[in-house]
């Protein structure tokens, strides 16, 4: 029968293409039959559609399709001629909009989706489309909803990819009020972008009227029981959102909360207003790292060129807000008010923002670049990039401890066998500008040491070998050159090792080690690769990562106020790494401190020493933007 069988569906052809990877003519006919019986299961949809006690529907053209379904206009199959049927608003419009969701999309995983769940706990608030009924039909869940019109990305294409001040302050204005709605509820967006900002249908009352649509990545930043902020992590594996207009913190893996949704609302308005951002065109495996770096170096300054102040102020306020700060949604809108023109003549309805109450009246600009306490905040992102040296220094009885810098190959030797002579072993190493730094004290317990400077990064053969002699890796160095520093010493509690070399923060392969036992407890980098060396018996209960295009000091005091501490650290150019742990035995006196210095903190470490503050990790990298 598949003899005569014609495959017209361009659909079809593309699943073929894409979702088999394989050849027409490699597919035997068996194979095929199962896959266009798959296909034409999950993609069928019924002309007519029922759920939840709502009317019968005709399916109609397709609106759009998102990350986890498929919008469709939906017509009643008897027309209702009831007032303002013809609106698209409301229960008994003629004309909805019909979002359907496969059972077995992200979304649903065989459940009803979860965007449901937050429409229900939104309520019908501000800006967010009604959901009049929801139910499941087949093989899909069904969502019926308020039919809207075109997108701002419609809007920006249909009006020559550019939009006029007077309308992106319109839209600053009224998204401010959608969104200090939406948050208020408990809830972040979590993917702000022009093609989510949808307007009224045309020739309606609604046309001129803000919606906020595709909630499917919404995540809370409050507990619904407690009321509490939830916890800060990063987990630099995870990305949500898209990369365009999404907040660095969202490409760094850190939990949502409402200072991402402002900062990709910032760039979003830029986006409208100038017709491109600085971080468009960069493709590749590595697109989501290049978007950050860039976001990170282009300052709000320079980002808001050519802008109206107001838009530069807006981006420095949201850039530099805290994990937990309450946005200042009132001070932010009263920036762009002034831009938006006489009420009666705004090509984008601002009665939303009427609505929350919001003053509209000048106000003072001190109040967004302070804090609670009124102290100036510290900026962030200045454009400026630079490299320090990183110390950590750890509370430790008095010990002696010897600290070499500046060295070069030749030396490397001669400081060690000193060290080791006077009963001292290498506790910490690092690399700037091809010159070593090493760090020697009498605490680490350590019963012998050998140690390898290889043009490998790393040494393979030679950690083998002494693997076998029961030598395990207690530190880690590399040079932009491609060397590497390798210390491996006896008398350690570890049992086991594992190492990786990665072009990028390898935070995958670290999460699965640390399911099997393994911590991190070295790790380096070589121009812009990574070395990370896990061990199992490591004396940790607990472990986590702190990654950032600069110091990451907001993450590494919330890990602090939770007992981590700093163990390990390393940087490159790009960006800093630090590492954190819990000891399964902790010490009388937890103090850690880090200094953060251009060249190498000589003056400051006999300052510390005087407080029994010892060196206990060292890197060279960026650590400001």
């Amino acid at each position: 029968m598949f003899s005569s069988f014609v495959v017209q569906s361009r659909a079809l052809k593309e699943f073929l293409r894409e979702e088999c990877r394989l050849k027409s003519d490699d597919l035997t006919r068996s194979r095929t039959f199962v896959i266009l019986l798959f296909f034409f299961r999950k993609n069928q949809r019924t002309t007519q559609t029922q759920v939840g006690g709502s009317p019968t529907y005709i399916v109609e053209r397709k609106l759009g399709k998102g990350g986890f379904g498929q919008v469709y206009v939906g017509r009643r199959a008897t027309t209702s001629t009831a007032k303002g049927a013809n609106d698209h608003i409301g229960p008994g419009a003629n004309e909805i909009a019909l979002k359907f969701e496969h059972r077995s999309s992200k979304g649903c995983n065989y459940g009803p989706p979860y965007e449901w769940s937050v429409y229900n706990s939104l309520g019908g608030i501000l800006g967010v489309p009604k959901v009049h009924f929801k139910g499941r039909q087949g093989e899909w869940y069904v969502m019926v909803m308020d039919l809207l019109g075109p997108s701002l990305w419609d809007k920006w294409n249909t009006c020559g990819q550019s939009m006029s001040q007077e309308m992106v302050s319109c839209i600053a204005v009224e998204a401010l009020a959608i969104l200090e709605n939406f948050h208020s509820k408990g809830f972040v967006h979590g993917d702000i972008k022009p093609e989510n900002f949808l307007l009224g249908p045309s020739g309606t009352p609604t046309e001129k009227k803000l919606y906020l649509v595709d909630l499917g990545l919404a995540t809370r930043w409050r507990d619904p029981v407690c009321a509490a902020h939830v916890d800060y992590d990063q987990r630099p594996d995870v990305f949500r959102g898209t990369v365009r207009y999404a907040s660095v913190h969202a490409h760094l893996g850190r939990t949502a909360s409402r200072r991402d949704d402002l900062e990709s609302l910032a760039y979003t308005l830029l986006f409208l207003l100038k017709g491109r951002l600085p971080w468009q065109g960069y493709q590749g495996d590595n697109k989501g790292f290049l978007v950050c770096k860039k976001k990170m170096a282009t300052c709000a300054e320079s980002l808001c060129r050519y802008s109206p102040p107001a838009y530069r102020q807006f981006m420095e306020a949201v850039i530099n807000l805290k994990f937990d700060e309450e946005p200042k949604y009132a001070a932010m809108s009263a920036l762009f008010e002034p831009l938006c023109g006489p009420s009666a003549r705004r090509p984008i309805s601002t009665d939303g923002a009427k609505k929350v109450g919001m003053k509209r009246k000048a106000t003072d600009m001190g109040n967004l670049e302070e804090d609670d306490k009124g102290a100036a905040k510290k900026k962030v992102r200045i454009g400026i990039p630079a490299q320090q040296w990183i110390t950590i220094y750890n509370a430790h009885r008095p010990m002696k401890q010897r600290y070499h810098y500046n060295v070069a190959n030749s030396r490397v030797e001669q400081h060690i066998k000193k060290g080791n002579d006077d009963g001292l072993f290498v506790s910490s190493v690092s690399c700037a500008q091809e010159l070593w730094a090493l760090i020697m004290d009498a605490g680490t317990g350590y019963s012998a040491q050998m140690w390898n400077l290889s043009t490998q990064f790393l040494p393979k053969e030679w950690i083998l070998e002494q693997w076998d002699e029961g030598y395990y890796i207690t530190s880690l160095a590399g040079s932009t050159t491609g060397s590497a520093l390798v210390i491996m010493s006896k008398g350690t509690p570890y049992t086991q090792q594992s190492y990786k070399v990665s072009d990028s923060f390898p935070f995958k392969w670290i999460n699965k080690k640390w399911k099997e036992g393994f911590y991190v407890t070295s790790m380096a980098t070589c121009g812009t690769r990574w070395a990370i060396c896990m061990s199992r018996n490591a004396g940790l209960v607990d472990q986590c990562a702190e990654l950032d295009y600069m110091y990451p000091s907001e993450g590494i005091h919330r890990r602090w106020d939770c007992g981590f501490r700093i163990t390990c650290c390393a940087a490159t150019p790009d960006q800093a790494a630090f590492v954190l742990s819990i000891p399964r035995r902790r010490p009388g006196d937890e103090t850690q401190e880090t200094l953060r210095t251009s060249a190498f903190p000589r003056t400051h470490v006999k300052e510390k020493w005087a407080k029994n503050l010892y060196i206990s990790a060292v890197a060279f990298g960026r650590t400001v933007s």
